[in-house]
């Protein structure tokens, strides 16, 4: 019996070891087969070319793949043109992400038809790392970052260093995106100095042969911090000096730098109103000392202050009255909703109403307010959402992708940006399903178009089937419930932590858990939930209709008086622009509340139906991965069951209604949880999911 037990235990560690550990993301490789790659070109991005699909090669053995260089009026930018052994582009870059395009539907089993010309929706799809130069990452939840560490030779760039970056870069390049902001937006100035901008430059280039630029975060007061000048007033000449010096100084280490990215005038940064001056003319005075070079300033409209005004509407009303003043390398960075990467929210009235102006999307594929990387969220459903929403700004059809793609409003440049989730953990993420944000940004930033479906089959097949061919047997029980779990886990995760509109009521502690309660007494009021969910004895949500805030009126018919009406306002959106009253009878029948508390209840149900769903996938997945999911499965299941009781009982105490009696009841006292605030659980120890790469980072 000693002997079976060991012998099967010594079975189990040998599986685990040689488990996959999410390294290698969804360019896991495959058993190729030979193939005859032909180009009259030799640089380093054509060489990555070959070697990619030589080692990846899935199509007919020794089959001639042709790679051509030649300018062709239907191919736009980065884009090429495809077929199943040639692929033409205009650019080495763009033959670069042919190869990984035809690559994929290699192994996806999607068809190609002949001579297909495929072009990115944006011209710069960029990644925006929160990174600090001491290591550490703003709302990152993946570990430190690869790209700064905090030790005494923090700038000796290492062999480890360069092959991190290199895979980084590959990753990036296999899903089309061609940016990284290095640091963070709340920046250091001290990156601007020649020692960091070494480091900078020898990030760039081992970037550069992948098509990926390298951009920074710029704090506007870096003339009076690292330049000694008394002021940073932009239009001053001394002031204006500084910056084109500057620029100089960056391109002459990285020639093809892209840009700065801006966060001006808010959250405490420094910014052009200290000295009276316009959004527009600190941004033009900046894009202008890039100009020469070809490079962009992304100046963010994430800005508000402390004071009456409905924080949804401050970037409105501070951008919209600026409309054609910026320069023509100035694109505005907007995010995604009027407020802070909430689990839902309306798309920010920005888009399509700044018909003069670049404007990029900004969205957030760290999670910050949806469970970090311990819960299961899918963003793409979130995104897909996003970008197909009309802003009826052009008549029907104007979709906020369309008005930021360069296909309805002209710009020179077209950009998208998400927020990385990318750290030195193994797996890069800290979740393997956190991968797929990444991927799906990748994806729908080269084209906005694409669904979510499509998107999750993709990285599934791409990131766990063994074979291009897999049995119909994987297709049924793991590829299609899995792909299901994908595509429900978003509205999951509203309906558990936020639904019908509720928004911002999460704990001060790290944005994790539950948090209406909280609003300490010296807290600016726009800073703490009550502020968003207003909950009284009649009803709760914020009044943002013509007798609230009226931020409803910044919405293009028919949306405004759609909004504006209790009746005909998306329940979606209920609670984000009424004070709806407990008792409002919603289309289900029922009243506000219970129709709350089922939602509430719905959320932990469906966490707790996709841990079924995992539970049987155990035989059509290593031990590795599939161990450490079904662990985070379980956090995310019990941090579920926090957010619906701690909401659930804190909001009875104004709506004075029982929690309908077929639902699960309360399992936590809300004393104890406004006791404790709910903390972020560790994560899980038993299966080092999280264990960081041997770099001495």
């Amino acid at each position: 019996m000693k002997i079976f037990s060991r012998t099967v235990v010594l079975l189990f560690l040998s599986a685990y070891m040689y488990a996959e550990n999410g390294h290698d993301l969804w360019l896991r490789n495959k058993n190729a087969v030979s193939v005859n790659v032909v180009c009259a070109k030799n640089t380093a991005t054509i060489a990555i070319a070959k070697q990619e699909l030589q080692q990846d090669w899935q199509g007919a053995p020794n089959a001639s793949v042709v790679l051509t260089i030649k300018p062709d009026k239907a191919i736009k930018g980065d884009g090429f043109r495809l077929s199943q052994t040639t692929i033409q582009a205009n650019s080495d870059y763009g033959v670069l992400y042919g190869v990984y395009e035809l690559l994929r539907r290699q192994q996806t089993g999607e068809e190609i038809t002949a001579a297909e010309v495929v072009n990115p929706s944006y011209e710069r799809r960029v990644l925006d790392h929160w990174d600090n130069q001491n290591g550490t990452i703003e709302r990152g939840y993946a570990g430190r970052s690869i790209f700064w560490r905090s030790t005494k030779d923090s700038l000796v760039v290492t062999e480890a260093d360069k092959k991190l970056w290199r895979e980084y870069a590959r990753a990036n390049a296999s899903v089309g995106i061609n940016g990284s902001v290095l640091n963070n937006v709340n920046a250091n100035v001290d990156v601007l100095t020649i020692d960091y901008l070494k480091r900078v430059k020898a990030i760039a280039d081992e970037l550069r042969p992948y098509g990926v630029k390298v951009y920074l975060s710029a704090k506007f007061s870096a003339p009076s911090q690292i330049g000694g000048i008394k002021t940073c007033d932009p239009l001053d000449p001394e002031v204006i000096k500084w910056w084109k010096d500057k620029a100089k100084e960056i391109y002459r280490l990285i020639p093809d730098f892209g840009g700065f990215l801006v966060k001006a005038n808010s959250e405490g940064q420094p910014g052009p109103q200290d000295y009276k001056r316009t959004h527009a003319e600190g941004a033009n005075m900046m894009a202008d000392a890039l100009k020469p070079y070809g490079g962009i300033v992304m100046w963010r409209a994430f800005v508000y202050s402390a004071s009456d005004n409905d924080r949804a509407k401050q970037a409105y009303e501070e951008f919209v009255p600026l409309d054609g003043q910026f320069r023509d390398n100035v694109i505005i960075q907007v995010k995604n909703g009027p407020i802070d990467f909430q689990p839902r929210e309306p798309f920010s009235p920005l888009f399509g109403a700044m018909k003069k102006t670049s404007l990029m999307p900004e969205v957030q594929i760290t999670q910050e307010y949806l469970g970090h990387s311990t819960h299961l969220v899918f963003l793409s459903t979130m995104w897909e959402e996003f970008l197909k929403s009309d802003t009826y700004q052009a008549g029907e059809g104007s979709t906020v992708a369309r008005c930021t793609d360069g296909s309805l409003f002209p710009q020179k440049h077209t950009a998208i940006a998400g927020v990385a989730n990318i750290g030195l953990d193994v797996n890069w993420c800290g979740h393997h399903f956190a991968q797929s944000n990444w991927y799906a940004f990748g994806r729908l930033a080269w084209n906005n178009s694409l669904t979510s479906e499509q998107i999750a089959a993709e990285w599934i097949k791409l990131t766990f089937q063994q074979h291009a061919s897999e049995s119909s047997d994987w297709q049924a029980n793991f590829l299609t419930p899995v792909k299901q779990m994908m595509l429900e886990s978003r509205e999951a995760a509203v309906s558990y932590m936020m639904p019908l509109g509720l928004h911002h009521i999460m704990s001060a502690n790290e944005h994790y858990g539950p948090g209406p309660w909280w609003a300490p007494k010296k807290m600016r009021k726009d800073w703490t939930p009550p502020y968003y969910h207003q909950a009284d004895s009649i009803g709760v949500g914020f009044n943002r209709t013509h007798t609230g805030s009226n931020a409803v009126a910044q919405y293009h018919e028919p949306l405004y008086s759609q909004f504006d009406n209790i009746e005909t306002c998306p329940e979606t959106y209920l609670l984000w622009f009424h004070h709806a009253a407990w008792n409002h009878q919603m289309k289900s029948g029922r009243t506000l509340w219970s129709e709350l508390c089922y939602h509430y209840d719905r959320g932990v149900q469906q966490v707790r139906q996709f841990q079924k769903i995992w539970d049987k996938t155990e035989s059509y997945v290593d031990a590795e991965r599939f161990l450490q999911v079904q662990s985070k499965l379980r956090s995310q299941s019990r941090n579920a069951q926090l957010w619906k009781d701690g909401c659930l009982l804190y909001f009875q105490q104004f709506s004075k209604m029982p929690i309908p009696y077929d639902i699960e009841r309360p399992v936590n006292d809300l004393e104890e949880m406004i006791k404790n605030d709910t903390r972020r659980p560790q994560r899980p120890a038993a299966f080092s999911s999280n264990r960081q790469l041997n770099q001495a980072h």
